[in-house]
Parts: structure tokens; sequence; C-alpha cells
């Protein structure tokens, strides 16, 4: 990375991210339209690698209230932890949607945990797991928790995020049953998972245009 900055990559680094993000959301929202059999549109306007500090900046700015996450922690070539972020007085209306909307409230409190679990799994898994194969690459998934707290607590789960973590974020809006439900994808990856994502990116857009990767610099 040339300025050694956490954040980054070249601008075609980030066209290619972004492609792949896209392909994984595509792929996931094909997942969810199986499980609640009907459409569901998940559309991501567009993909930022920032620090932690702002991507906690961007939450407190846009969400005022307790927030709702399924996490899920990644091993492989890249490792981290992965979030699927909505604000609190949405989980229940996603809930309501990939249930079919026409149960009583006290049955979609019960469900809840369990739906958002699975919604949570769906998303995560199906864009990092295609974004994995794209890069040639595997990786290993934990299954999904549910969290509830303020930003803080979501982005500071122990272990304890190193100062120079960097968040990729991402943000959704899915359309399912006429329901517009808004949410973030937050992937928290150390400096050394970051270097390794660019070398990949890099592999990934030489297969694709056909040019030789960079060479990494040798030290005698």
């Amino acid at each position: 990375m040339t300025s050694g900055s956490a954040t980054d990559l070249t601008e075609l680094e980030l066209d290619a991210l972004t492609e792949l993000v896209n392909i994984g959301v595509s792929r996931a929202a094909n997942s969810l339209r199986e499980m609640v059999g009907e459409q569901v549109h998940l559309s991501v306007p567009n993909v930022r690698l920032i620090g932690r500090s702002e991507a906690l900046a961007i939450l407190h700015e846009r969400e005022d209230r307790r927030l709702v996450a399924v996490h899920q922690t990644f091993e492989g070539d890249i490792t981290g932890r992965a979030l699927l972020i909505f604000p609190e007085i949405k989980s229940l209306e996603l809930v309501r949607a990939v249930t079919g909307g026409d149960l009583p409230l006290e049955d979609i409190v019960e469900l809840e945990q369990e739906a958002l679990a699975e919604t949570g799994n769906i998303v995560l898994n199906g864009c990092l797991a295609t974004i994995a194969n794209m890069l040639q690459r595997s990786l290993k998934m934990s299954l999904p928790e549910v969290l509830r707290g303020e930003a803080p607590m979501l982005f500071n789960l122990a272990p304890p995020p190193e100062a120079g973590d960097v968040v990729m974020f991402l943000y959704i809006d899915f359309a399912v049953r006429e329901r517009d439900i808004r949410g973030y994808v937050a992937l928290l990856m150390d400096l050394p998972s970051l270097a390794a994502l660019q070398i990949l990116l890099q592999e990934f857009i030489a297969r694709t245009t056909g040019e030789s990767p960079p060479q990494a610099d040798v030290v005698a």
C-alpha cells in the first residue's frame, strides 16, 4: 500500500471489491427469496473502507436508537468479524417480512431471534462465501449470534480490536414483501488481513484482465 493508510486500496481494487460485494449480495438475495417465497431486493449503493471510529460516527449520525446485529467471525486468508446491523425498531419489521407478516405480535417476538440469526447468516455467509470463491479462497464462518446495544459495543467485541483495524462498511437497502428495511454490513479486519485482501484483489483483477499482478517487493 503506497501511503501506509489503512484504507489505501487503488480505485481499480475498490471497483473490483465493489463488484464482488454486489455479486455476493445478489446471491444472498436469491437465497432469501427461496426462504420467504417472494421476491427480495437487496441493493448496495457503495462500499467504503474506513477506520473503526469513522464507522461508529456514521452509525451515530444516522441511527440515534439501539441497534440489533447478527455477528459472525470468519477465518482464512482474511480473518475478521462480520456484522449485519439494523436499527432495533426495524428488526421486528424484518421478522414480519421474512415470516409472512400475518403472525400475531407475540409469535413474531418469539421468532425474532431465530429469524434474525437465519437472515443474518444468509446475508453474511452468502456474501462472504461468494467473495472468497471468486478470489479462489475459502473462509470458515462461525455460527450467527444476535446482539443488541449501542454501536460502540458492537465494534468493541472481545478480543478487543487493534488501533489500526479497518472496516468494510456497506449500506444495504432491503425490500421484502413491499417493506423497506435499511441495514448495514460491517466487516472488521486488521491490517494484515487488509493487506492479504489487496493481494487477492490484484490477483483477481489480473485473472479478469489477463495481465500479470504487480510483484511484491522482496527484501534481500
